[in-house]
């Protein structure tokens, strides 16, 4: 499976969790099975705790960048994208950040609304910005690739 066919698993398995608050292990084994590559399988595993395990984080980053709108009146595949490329930015350190945002705003215009992937883009834009000049984000390998043709 291509990694743009993986994130659109992680949305989908990301959203079920939310909408149904089944477990995400139960939601996550049934999804997963599918997937042949072990090195896949690991990396919607990766992406998927990430999420989880920094929700909270990744609502306080959201809500910074939102001015004058409330994170419950997104959109929540809005949301839900926004966290996931939130996660691959900072725990994702292999991944060029401009392919982060690229997936996340593709993902956004494809599941989303109209306006999506211009509101995705804005708010990634800003978060990666901010995250870089905190010290929060720290590439490596492909990842350099992005950093090293703004020098």
């Amino acid at each position: 499976m291509t990694r743009r066919q993986l994130r659109q698993k992680i949305l989908q398995i990301l959203y079920a969790h939310h909408m149904t608050e089944y477990p995400i292990e139960q939601i996550s084994k049934d999804q997963l099975d599918e997937i042949k590559e072990s090195v896949d399988k690991k990396f919607c595993k990766e992406l998927i705790s990430s999420v989880i395990e920094h929700d909270k984080e990744f609502d306080e980053l959201i809500n910074s960048k939102i001015k004058n709108w409330e994170l419950e009146r997104l959109a929540l595949l809005d949301t839900i994208i926004l966290k996931m490329g939130l996660a691959e930015l900072i725990y994702f350190e292999d991944i060029p950040p401009k392919v982060t945002i690229n997936e996340a705003v593709d993902l956004a215009k494809e599941f989303s609304t109209r306006n999506s992937g211009k509101f995705v883009n804005g708010i990634l834009d800003a978060m990666f910005i901010v995250l870089k000049e905190e010290g929060k984000i720290d590439k490596k390998g492909k990842g350099l690739i992005e950093q090293s043709m703004k020098k």
